[in-house]
């Protein structure tokens, strides 16, 4: 049970990720030039603020309240 919850959580969560980096991409130009140091398609940038947003995302949910959904 477990495993099917992760599984469909993390299913959301890689959806989610693809969308918001494919949004991202199609925005390079427009914010190219507000970017000072960094290459608009900076991986390592890309692939940090998509993890810092789900850790932020993850420590926001109060633990009692998820574990009583299920």
């Amino acid at each position: 049970m477990l495993w099917l919850i992760l599984g469909c959580g993390m299913a959301l969560t890689a959806a989610g990720m693809l969308l918001g980096l494919g949004a991202a991409l199609a925005l390079t130009r427009l914010m190219a030039g507000l970017l000072y140091g960094v290459g608009s398609t900076d991986t390592l940038t890309f692939m940090s603020v998509a993890f810092l947003l789900m850790s932020w995302r993850a420590a926001r949910t109060d633990p009692v309240i998820a574990l009583r959904q299920d």
